[in-house]
């Protein structure tokens, strides 16, 4: 994991795509261990923001809005209050963004209680205890529903992070970083060589894609937008972390 290295005040949609006015449901994107969901209505797809755990992992569910089939990102801790989350809806998978034991510690529990398949990376599938179904690979896609979700392969962090793309039809584009971005640079790396993969996948395949409006969603702490964060991608370079 890594956390933030710069403290920020945290995001409004409201504040950065419409005036407070014509926003039905203001999402701030910043929660902790203890508190409420947050939910964030989208054109197609409702997303919710658990904080768990004593590294206040961030757990995410995406319900889409026709089917009410739902998809589990990163089943962290406290098992019970992600399966209340999760409520009587069918769940379509659980995504496991990469094989760092706080993002999986209850993802046994879970798949076990809701039945649901498991998600991970190829090369990080084997270092997750709980057996993996689908083993993902760069540029595969989920369905949940009827939404498709996209799937970015990085490496750097571990051998096999995943980011899951959601490209809003009426909006913007949505990106569960796991641990590979997050507000104030990419994710805890082990070597210098490390960071240079991390770094250059990140930026070839998130900045240089997506636009400024793109939302990021990370494995802990408050939200981000590429735009928030392109300013500083020099920065990053040059310190190496």
């Amino acid at each position: 994991m890594r956390l933030s290295p710069i403290t920020r005040a945290p995001l409004s949609a409201s504040s950065l795509f419409a005036p407070v006015a014509r926003v039905p449901n203001v999402y701030f994107g910043s929660t902790s261990v203890g508190a409420p969901a947050l939910n964030r209505e989208l054109s197609t797809v409702v997303i919710r923001k658990l904080a768990v755990g004593p590294i206040d992992n961030n757990v995410y569910l995406l319900r889409c809005t026709a089917t009410g089939e739902q998809l589990l990102i990163d089943a962290a801790d406290e098992p019970n209050r992600i399966l209340d989350l999760v409520g009587g809806d069918r769940l379509s998978g659980v995504v496991t963004t990469h094989r760092h034991h706080d993002h999986w510690g209850a993802l046994a529990d879970v798949a076990r209680a809701t039945h649901a398949p498991t998600y991970a990376h190829d090369a990080d599938a084997d270092a997750i205890d709980v057996p993996t179904r689908h083993r993902l690979r760069d540029e595969d896609s989920i369905t949940v529903g009827d939404v498709t979700l996209g799937v970015i392969h990085l490496v750097g962090h571990t051998p096999g992070s995943l980011v899951i793309t959601f490209d809003d039809p009426h909006g913007h584009t949505h990106l569960f970083t796991g641990d590979c971005l997050f507000p104030g640079g990419v994710g805890r790396t082990w070597s210098p060589e490390d960071f240079d993969t991390l770094y250059r996948g990140v930026v070839e395949k998130i900045f240089d894609r997506f636009d400024d409006d793109t939302w990021i969603y990370p494995g802990h702490g408050d939200d981000t937008t590429l735009g928030r964060e392109r300013p500083s991608l020099d920065e990053w370079r040059e310190r190496g972390w």
